[in-house]
């Protein structure tokens, strides 16, 4: 048999022969620093695409200064059309640098990036005309650095889809968590906390959602609290009580009394929000320290237990990713508060931290070979949309 003539043809080859290299890249709403997941995905035999195999995974830290630039955006900071251009232009070139870097660093190049982007805007179910997101670090800058080609603007097929364009990781998790028992529920602690819920019926679709803050507060608040971008491991929020008015008036917020489809961002839970927080402490009382990163704690893992209780989720495990899942304080109340057993992503062979680059690698491929992955239980996108732009490399493989 010849081999395939055009490059995409020979990508997709590669793909369901388990033989590319694929990048899953994106910084979160954290923006704590660039993940990069390198990926191989099994032979597809008689599937569409195979399962993810982790092969390596890094944080590769921003520049200082891109660094400033994102974090001032992220906390607020008005985006006028200049610098939402050139901080594109730059998130795109760093995005595309970091994936070659890593794979170069062990002497392979890659056959495809997919790239989230770093989210500035995420509609909260409150725009009248409609939902609308943006994410910066455009992909054919990526696809300059990387020299290969690159999927990337994942989310705005699902909104134009009539989607909350969010959490699109449950698009991904059927594969990335293939091996896990179901039905089985799968959280996110990012910079918001999102659940996906894999059915034990293969003809149901998953159900996933975000259920409110994590990280934008625990961060937000160990900014001021502690002097530093997070508190290693919940130590602080370890040593302190929590105050119960002060959580269970976080609780009263009407995001979560919205049913799934939801999802949402730092425009409700921002740093205008988390000042807020420390306002309404200050006036119950509640020490700026300790405590009060002890009733955040206490408040981000309640409203989990909630959404799982409320909307009535089934589910043998909880199994936890993302940066707050070494949030001791936060782990223990899930475990406190929660019907199910919780578990770390690492018990069932998935790094936690590089859940979500292993969900942008498992989009890329997707969308590579032009499977539909949108669902409307999922995001509340119409079913069979392609999700994402391909970008190619200046010099094409032949």
């Amino acid at each position: 048999m010849d081999a395939p003539s055009h490059p995409l043809d020979r990508l997709r080859s590669r793909l369901v022969e388990g033989r590319a290299l694929v990048a899953g890249v994106l910084s979160g709403t954290s923006a704590d620093g660039i993940d990069v997941a390198l990926v191989r995905f099994e032979a597809a035999g008689e599937r569409p695409l195979g399962v993810p195999r982790l092969e390596r995974f890094r944080t590769m830290p921003f520049p200082a200064e891109l660094k400033w630039r994102v974090r001032t955006v992220l906390d607020g900071a008005s985006l006028d059309l200049r610098e939402g251009a050139l901080l594109s232009r730059d998130l795109g070139r760093e995005f595309g640098r970091a994936a070659r870097e890593l794979a170069r660093e062990h002497g392979e190049e890659l056959d495809l990036v997919g790239s989230h982007g770093q989210t500035v805007w995420h509609h909260d179910g409150h725009e009248a005309s409609g939902a609308a997101t943006v994410q910066l670090g455009d992909g054919d800058f990526v696809a300059e650095e990387c020299a290969c080609i690159v999927a990337s603007d994942f989310r705005q097929r699902d909104i134009a889809a009539g989607g909350e364009g969010a959490p699109v990781s449950a698009l991904a998790d059927d594969l990335v968590f293939a091996d896990l028992p179901r039905p089985t529920a799968i959280l996110n602690l990012g910079g918001m906390a999102n659940l996906t819920v894999l059915s034990d019926d293969p003809a149901q679709h998953a159900l996933a959602f975000d259920t409110g803050p994590a990280n934008s507060l625990l961060d937000g608040l160990a900014r001021r609290v502690l002097g530093r971008s997070y508190d290693p491991n919940g130590a602080a929020a370890m040593a302190g009580t929590a105050n119960a008015q002060l959580v269970n008036e976080l609780l009263e917020h009407e995001f979560f009394k919205r049913t799934p489809p939801k999802s949402t961002g730092r425009d409700t839970f921002g740093e205008a929000w988390v000042k807020r927080v420390v306002a309404r402490a200050e006036i119950l009382g509640v020490a700026p320290g300790p405590d009060l990163l002890a009733s955040a704690a206490d408040f981000v893992a309640t409203s989990i237990a909630n959404a799982l209780r409320d909307f009535g989720i089934r589910a043998q495990w909880l199994v936890v990713c993302g940066g707050g899942v070494h949030h001791q304080r936060v782990m223990n109340t899930l475990a406190l508060r929660c019907p199910q057993p919780i578990a770390s992503g690492a018990d069932f062979g998935v790094d936690p931290d590089a859940r979500e680059a292993l969900v942008f690698a498992t989009l890329g491929a997707r969308c590579a070979l032009a499977l539909p992955v949108t669902c409307t239980n999922a995001t509340g996108a119409r079913p069979g949309r392609v999700l994402g732009k391909l970008s190619w490399p200046s010099q094409l493989p032949r």
